[in-house]
């Protein structure tokens, strides 16, 4: 390819290379070996030069493990028997910059052609079968459409970026870690587990940190953590005063998911400010790092726990690495070197290689192993031996890749469809005072889901206590929060007043009201059921008032009876003659209402409890005012308008008014009850813990009723009191208007009394008072005039009578 000639430097003396091996196939490599820390700015277009940038020990690490994995198959009885396996491995120090390593890979791959033509000139389709890397997501993604295109396998050991898991983008991708996604889960169930609730989050500014910043988003929605500063790291980043945002949000746990080289250059700056306190969740790329544990300063910074890559013990690869170093490594003085395949790493040590950060070695073992398992089926090796007539393109041993079902070191080496390993866990780890990483917990994906950590293990801060790492305090039980700001999290707390409950599963920025037949109290986290309360018939007090209703009703039969017998008496006549019947039978009627004032109200209930004594008493008390005014007539009007007089006695005057009252009372009555007649009604608001069975009495209702109640009662009254000063023997006004005193009294008792209490004894107390309203008239008026016709009949004659009238009428004239 012209694009790799003119980059590709001239012939070059040098040793044997660790970066190549012959073989009969061969599987590309691509290892950060050297990262390029700055930008490089060029003026031609070149190769970088990755032997002179930064050099990584953990990669060279995993470098030395693919060797060693082709090696042991290589020697291998079982896996491609007769077949050598070759390696091209290239430093991948630059995601930009490293093109003629990756065009070299894939220059003799290309094996698309137009459908129905044969493959031809399969003398120059590449021995590279398979390539394992890149390690970072950004190398990934830049170089794999290369790959992609021709469908060459591309085995990651390193690349988390959930944006693989696209297959219609990268159909050839697999990994043998496990993405973002799962280790963004890991990091939650962590936060979860110690109940932190106020985190910060770190990522690198690259693709795999922003996507990680992505997926943790995504992972909170649904939890109570609450994502209260984040920042994407680079060499530019403003440490000092992203430290100083963080301190000023009182963040106490601080997530950090980037490269290594950018958490150790972060970790250093913390150091160096005096970051202390805080407890830091380290990724799975940075966890297991050697050298910050042992840094000076390291533990002000607070407590690290992290996830990682468990630490797998690969047999025989420490011997290979002491073999590797101790053999010579100039057996040729001159081969064809092509860039980017030096180390200048001849000063190394087994030690030094062996020592350092083991993370994502297996994720290597493991990919070498599943291309050659690939590879193996694809042969169809078996019995000893290979087909060494079948030619091998890339994509069938991409569908061996994906049919992989193997075994390796005791784990089970499969993929999904989309190329996600169906194997492998995290282990959870704690920077203890050693300066090592111990392991403290695991998360296992297979065969199920399960997480755990022994917090026993971890020494805190805060010596012994979990830190905690809050907005706001959790609130009191009882109360509901009330957000502040943007954050839920930030909140204050209000109290759940009575008759409101707070369900924190539920919602716990909101009291719930209770049902009507429920209650609580302030700061309440239920309701309990209300007291359902009412009078009984069997009640004491009701037994009570119902026997005094029947006592009444005895009472004023006696007197009809009584009145009957003398009724052509002047005492009869004088208290009203056939009236007294009708208002003795109207006292009775009204005492109805007195029974239906106890027990469970119904719609009749509550109608019976005041239809009866507001409908007969207008009756009682309209014979009262005629009463009033016949009395003031006689002995007043009489004598001054005679005409009015007779007009009164020749028409039946009485009778017209007592007939008008009733009827309007019984149309009012109709009316009133027809559009809003009275019902059960629950009294829920006076006592919070009960329910008083009462009757709802609208005003539409029974307003134009009681107003003409009170109308007749101050005619009444007015007429009555008009005849204060009849003879004292015959006065029936005074009689009268006493009774209207005790009756004004006993409702203006009553109304007091329910203004001020609204429990179930109120209607006792309403029995009360339409008994007392009853009893006013038949102990007042009545009964008197029935201790002078029983125990004083000389007062019980004409003759007494006339006397009194014809003395009375001697003392007005003069």
């Amino acid at each position: 390819m012209f694009m790799v000639s003119w980059l590709v430097p001239s012939q070059h003396k040098m040793c044997t290379s660790e970066f190549h091996l012959e073989g009969d196939y061969s599987i590309g490599g691509l290892f950060d070996i050297h990262h390029v820390r700055d930008s490089v700015y060029l003026y031609r277009p070149e190769a970088i030069d990755c032997s002179s940038q930064h050099f990584i020990l953990s990669s060279y690490r995993r470098f030395q493990l693919m060797r060693f994995s082709v090696e042991e198959i290589n020697n291998s009885t079982y896996l491609l028997p007769n077949v050598s396996l070759g390696y091209d491995i290239f430093d991948h120090c630059s995601d930009t910059q490293i093109f003629p390593a990756i065009l070299k890979m894939a220059s003799f791959s290309a094996t698309i052609q137009s459908r129905g033509e044969p493959h031809k000139n399969l003398s120059n389709v590449s021995k590279v079968t398979a390539v394992v890397g890149p390690f970072s997501s950004t190398n990934t993604l830049t170089i794999a459409p290369l790959f992609m295109a021709d469908l060459i396998p591309m085995v990651s050991y390193g690349a988390a970026s959930s944006a693989f898991t696209n297959k219609l983008k990268y159909p050839s991708f697999l990994r043998t870690v496990h993405s973002n996604k799962e280790i963004i889960g890991v990091i939650v169930e962590i936060i979860l587990h110690f109940r932190w609730r106020w985190v910060a989050f770190l990522n690198s500014d690259n693709d795999f940190g922003k996507d990680g910043l992505e997926l943790f988003i995504k992972r909170i929605e649904n939890t109570n953590i609450c994502l209260a500063y984040t920042k994407s790291i680079n060499d530019n980043t403003n440490t000092f005063q992203m430290f100083e945002q963080i301190q000023a949000q009182k963040i106490s746990v601080i997530i950090v998911f980037t490269t290594k080289l950018t958490a150790e250059a972060l970790i250093e700056s913390a150091i160096q400010v005096n970051i202390t306190d805080k407890v830091w969740v380290a990724g799975d790329t940075w966890s297991l790092n050697e050298r910050l544990p042992k840094v000076k300063g390291i533990k002000n910074i607070g407590t690290v726990i992290g996830v990682s890559q468990p630490v797998v013990t690969i047999p025989g690869f420490n011997d290979f690495v002491y073999a590797s170093k101790s053999q010579t490594q100039c057996e040729k003085k001159e081969q064809n070197r092509f860039c980017n395949q030096d180390c200048n790493c001849s000063s190394l040590t087994p030690e030094d290689i062996l020592a350092v950060d083991p993370s994502f070695s297996f994720p290597v073992y493991s990919a070498v192993y599943a291309i050659a398992h690939a590879l193996h089926n694809t042969l169809q090796c078996g019995s000893g031996r290979c087909d060494g007539n079948i030619t091998v393109y890339p994509y069938m041993v991409l569908a061996q890749l994906k049919r992989s079902n193997f075994t390796l070191l005791n784990r089970t080496i499969k993929f999904d469809e989309n190329g996600e390993p169906k194997f492998g866990s995290y282990s959870i780890v704690f920077w203890n005072h050693s300066g090592d990483a111990e392991e403290i917990g695991f998360y296992h994906f297979y065969p199920q889901r399960n997480f755990f950590i022994n917090s026993t293990k971890i020494q805190w801060y805060t010596k012994g206590q979990v830190p905690t790492s809050i907005c706001s305090k959790e609130c009191p039980v009882g109360h509901a929060k009330k957000q502040n700001g943007i954050y839920d999290c930030c909140f204050n707390c209000i109290i759940c007043p009575s008759g409101t409950y707070i369900n924190s599963s539920a919602d716990p920025y909101k009291c719930f009201k209770c049902k009507e037949t429920e209650w609580s109290e302030e700061a309440s986290t239920s309701c309990s059921l209300r007291v359902v309360e009412y009078i009984p018939f069997t009640d004491s007090g009701a037994i009570v008032i119902m026997v005094l209703a029947w006592v009444l009703v005895g009472l004023t039969a006696a007197i009809a009876v009584l009145f009957a017998v003398n009724y052509n008496t002047p005492i009869v006549r004088s208290a009203g003659g056939p009236m007294c019947f009708l208002i003795l039978g109207c006292l009775s009627l009204c005492s109805i209402s007195v029974f239906f004032q106890f027990d469970k109200p119904t719609t009749s209930f509550c109608i019976l409890r005041f239809l009866p004594f507001f409908l007969f008493y207008t009756v009682c008390l309209a014979c009262f005012v005629v009463r009033s005014f016949q009395i003031v007539c006689i002995f007043k009007i009489a004598a001054k308008f005679p005409n009015l007089h007779s007009w009164w006695m020749k028409y039946h005057g009485q009778w017209l008014v007592i007939t008008v009252a009733f009827g309007t009372q019984a149309l009012l009555l109709l009316i009133g009850y027809s559009f809003d007649p009275p019902k059960p009604y629950n009294e829920t608001v006076w006592y919070p813990d009960k329910i008083i069975l009462s009757c709802d009495i609208t005003l539409k209702a029974t307003s134009s009723p009681v107003v003409l109640l009170v109308s007749l009662c101050c005619f009444c009254f007015i007429f009555s009191y008009m005849g204060k000063d009849l003879p004292k023997n015959y006065n029936e006004a005074k009689a009268i208007t006493f009774c209207l005193l005790l009756l004004i009294f006993t409702w203006i008792i009553f109304a007091t009394e329910y203004m001020l209490y609204r429990g179930k004894h109120i209607q006792t107390l309403n029995a009360l008072a339409v008994l007392s309203s009853l009893y006013s008239f038949l102990l007042w008026y009545f009964l008197p005039k029935c201790y002078i016709i029983i125990f004083q009949p000389n007062k019980n004659t004409q003759q007494y009578f006339q006397g009194i009238i014809q003395n009375y009428t001697k003392t007005i004239s003069q």
